[in-house]
């Protein structure tokens, strides 16, 4: 593990190469699952505050899951997440465009609807944070459906944690990140 600030970074987030490569998988990890995205409590606010704005960009059967179960629901485990449709399947924020799963909430964001992209367990995938009181764990989530990606990574010779520059600069800030790029040259 790596020590930066408060967190303890998982060596594969060094070693792993990981690119999505939405041709391939199809954005299948946002349907596929036992469970919606997590949340924190901050992000189920922000979703019941933008969903009037992104509600028409969703899918009916979303909307549906939506209005039925809230904005934001507790899943079996008893975690805060994303709802979904027909129980455990795709997550109700999700829209088709040629065949390739995507973020409604994400597309909210880039038509300049709403100033929030999507919640950050989304955006950092595949990396997941366990949090403890005093700092928090980033793990390295192996699935096999994104098989696809990891290909393309090592094509490209791109680390996990490069891949998600943006989504860590965006969670933990620019210096955090600095800082982890620092501890891997060492």
């Amino acid at each position: 593990m790596i020590e930066v600030q408060n967190t303890l970074v998982h060596e594969d987030l060094i070693s792993e190469s990981f690119v999505c490569n939405l041709n391939k998988c199809k954005g299948i990890c946002c349907v596929e699952g036992d469970a919606g995205a997590p949340l924190d409590v901050a992000e189920t606010a922000i979703l019941k505050e933008i969903y009037p704005k992104i509600k028409h960009l969703l899918e009916e059967k979303g909307i549906a899951a939506i209005e039925q179960q809230g904005t934001s629901v507790i899943d079996a485990d008893g975690d805060l997440t994303t709802p979904c449709v027909d129980g455990n399947k795709e997550c109700a924020y999700v829209t088709f465009e040629n065949g390739i799963t995507k973020c409604g909430i994400e597309k909210g964001y880039e038509q300049g609807l709403v100033d929030w992209q999507k919640p950050i367990s989304c955006h950092l995938y595949p990396i997941r944070v366990t949090q403890y009181p005093e700092f928090e764990v980033l793990n390295y989530d192996r699935w096999h459906i994104c098989h696809d990606a990891c290909t393309f990574g090592r094509e490209l010779k791109v680390p996990v944690y490069q891949f998600l520059k943006g989504p860590l600069i965006r969670k933990y800030g620019a210096e955090w990140y600095a800082e982890l790029e620092e501890s891997v040259r060492l």
